[in-house]
């Protein structure tokens, strides 16, 4: 997933081989086939993100949880209005609010 700020800087979200996650300055691409194991989709975010409460909203905090083997494998992002956190799960990218 992408988070891109008021200056257009787009800054990508996701997880690695190795399940920890993974935070890097990047544009969007195109979403692509997969044959039988799906397609992935990139589209604008709808109302049911966890980061759809908070759109237009600057971030007061960052905070980030690691473990010895894998480095970062979770952040969670305040802003005014709650929290969303960022996690990897079995190598999945999780995002959840609070």
């Amino acid at each position: 997933m992408w988070l891109i700020d008021s200056e257009a800087v787009a800054t990508r979200i996701t997880t690695g081989s190795d399940w920890c996650l993974f935070l890097e300055t990047s544009a969007p691409f195109a979403g692509f086939d997969m044959a039988e194991s799906g397609r992935v989709e990139v589209a604008s975010i709808s109302g049911e993100a966890p980061f759809a409460d908070h759109l237009d909203e600057t971030e007061s905090a960052l905070s980030e949880m690691s473990a010895p083997d894998s480095g970062r494998i979770a952040m969670e992002i305040t802003f005014d209005s709650g929290r969303v956190r960022c996690e990897t799960w079995s190598g999945d990218l999780r995002l959840s609010s609070k």
